[in-house]
């Protein structure tokens, strides 16, 4: 690949990787309407966009979708582990684990 081409890849690939974050912060905006709101077609929508371009992101920065869900059923199996509150209180962290686990 001639050095133009090149330049002209990873000034793309930047510039994928800033329009996604800024997408982040617009879903989290629509997810926190949504919630502001109480519609829940709105907090549905904004969390599946704001999941999704959370998985597209990692992938642009070269994490497979595969090692992101591996790092949440760590992170999960460490917070059940550790006594976290939403464990505790309503048995989130192993739902959230077990349902990652049975993909």
């Amino acid at each position: 690949m001639p050095s133009g081409d090149k330049e002209m890849d990873l000034a793309r690939r930047a510039k994928v990787i800033e329009w996604l974050k800024t997408e982040v912060v617009d879903h989290v905006a629509h997810l926190l309407k949504g919630i502001w709101e109480g519609s829940h077609m709105k907090i549905v929508d904004g969390l599946a966009s704001l999941i999704s371009c959370g998985y597209i992101l990692g992938r642009r920065l070269g994490i497979s979708y595969r090692s992101l869900d591996e790092a949440i059923i760590e992170k999960m199996n460490k917070h059940r582990q550790e006594g976290h509150q939403l464990e505790d209180w309503y048995g989130d962290i192993s739902s959230l684990e077990e349902h990652l686990r049975k993909r």
